[in-house]
């Protein structure tokens, strides 16, 4: 055998390069461990439904509020400001363009972040961003939560700001052809350009030394810009806070699945959702494809809650009440429990109805939302629907049954096609009551448009 000799320096290149493999591996496994911020679907409050963009800070602060004497004990605590927040007041109802010339010129810093618009939230004067309004909403024992649009704003373009952190400027990153179809705020950002990745890790050191807990990101989920996403979320990895990440707007592509489920902890899977009949049964669909991507740390979300007080200030229609009817919002608030959607209110607490708040302070039902597995749809006919749960550490199941019809129907569940082969004792979650004891199936009787949520328990 003929022994070869390897030339030092090739060795060293080798080792070089193993070092550097083994760096990038170790690299690439903490990134893929990372601790999940979302482990179970985000529960709160939104001010989109209710004031568009147009919400203020004492606004925001009555509600918190609410939630702190009425909800936080129940798991209710993010507070989200929602969109244009930097936008004064009063902004156009929907989506508030800046006319030519950047007018009116939001508030900025010198490194082309924005700023909240202070005849909005007066603490934010001097400066000083959300950091007051976010103590005061955690001396409530609750969390802060925003909403941004993708990318750099314009008018930070057209000064060409430097850019935090690095020797770059707001030209140097700025993809003037990326662009936002329905608000002319914002260019998106090129990440394969010098000092993009320091843009957004100095917006999200900025949210953390704000207080923020939570960000939704528009313009990102569809059209995809996946870049973008990964920047995100290294930028929020990086700012020394946990931050959920809620991607927005739907209806975010399906062949995208894996990628949201690793950057992101919840995604929007429809365009807005609106408070009638009509938007709540294409819901039934959207969640049925998203189904085997429920779990721990990365949840679908079918929107806001539309109870309640809504469009006092936009985004659609005249001041009004939900146009869901009791039994639509039974319908609403059901499925999106079962199907593990974020739960987001998305009218005003303040002006809540007795019927509306037993809606969101039902412990049993909210357990669902909470803490169930296998969430899946069981079947599905011309007028009914069944969805079916796990519940953890148990052999019961959670059954939700809705009634797409006119009429009154009895709902079959053949007991023993679910994994239950004795007598079951059934529980309604809504009522509290004990239905009795059932040996191979059972008939609930459903209202129009409406739900029941049951427990099954095996004796």
């Amino acid at each position: 055998m003929t022994n070869t000799l390897i030339p030092a320096r090739l060795i060293k290149i080798s080792r070089f390069t193993l070092l550097l493999l083994i760096s990038l591996l170790l690299a690439i496994s903490s990134y893929a461990q990372r601790p999940k911020t979302a482990l179970t679907p985000p529960m709160g409050w939104n001010s989109y439904s209710c004031y568009g963009a147009g919400v203020k800070e004492n606004e925001v602060l009555d509600n918190a509020g609410f939630m702190q004497t009425h909800l936080a004990k129940y798991g209710w605590q993010y507070v989200v400001v929602d969109y244009c927040w930097y936008y004064p007041y009063p902004g156009a109802l929907n989506d508030p363009k800046q006319l030519q010339g950047f007018i009116p010129w939001f508030g900025m810093d010198k490194y082309g972040r924005l700023l909240p618009a202070a005849d909005r939230f007066p603490s934010a004067r001097g400066g000083k961003g959300f950091r007051h309004l976010a103590a005061e909403i955690h001396h409530k024992g609750l969390k802060f939560g925003i909403h941004i649009m993708r990318g750099i704003p314009r008018q930070a373009v057209a000064k060409n700001t430097r850019i935090k952190g690095s020797k770059y400027h707001a030209l140097d990153i700025a993809d003037t052809t990326s662009t936002c179809t329905w608000l002319n705020h914002m260019y998106g950002i090129d990440m394969d350009k010098p000092g993009a990745q320091a843009y957004y890790n100095s917006l999200f050191k900025q949210y953390a030394r704000w207080g923020v807990d939570y960000v939704t990101v528009d313009d990102i989920a569809y059209p995809f810009s996946e870049k973008e996403i990964i920047a995100i979320r290294k930028a929020i990895d990086r700012c020394g806070r946990p931050i959920v990440l809620s991607l927005s707007p739907g209806e975010t592509p399906f062949d995208k699945a894996a990628a949201v489920k690793e950057y992101a902890d919840t995604w929007h899977i429809s365009g807005d959702f609106r408070d009638n009949w009509n938007s709540l049964q294409n819901m039934f669909g959207l969640l049925h494809t998203w189904e085997s991507h429920i779990g721990a740390g990365h949840f679908p979300d079918a929107d806001n809650l539309s109870i309640g007080l809504l469009s006092r200030r936009g985004p659609i229609g005249e001041p009004r009440r939900s146009n869901l009817t009791r039994n639509e919002l039974v319908t609403m608030m059901t499925l999106w429990c079962i199907a593990r959607s974020p739960l987001m209110y998305g009218g005003d607490l303040s002006m809540i109805k007795p019927f509306e708040l037993q809606l969101l302070q039902n412990k049993a039902v909210l357990e669902v939302n909470q803490n169930s597995s296998g969430n899946r749809q069981l079947f599905r006919s011309e007028e009914q629907i069944a969805w079916i749960a796990e519940v953890p550490g148990s052999d019961d199941k959670y059954v939700a049954v809705f009634n797409l019809g006119e009429r009154n129907q009895l709902i079959h569940i053949d007991l023993k096609e679910i994994g239950f082969n004795s007598n079951c004792s059934i529980t309604d979650l809504w009522t509290g009551d004990n239905l009795g004891t059932f040996e191979s199936g059972i008939r609930p009787e459903v209202l129009p448009h409406g739900a029941r949520l049951l427990r099954i328990s095996g004796n």
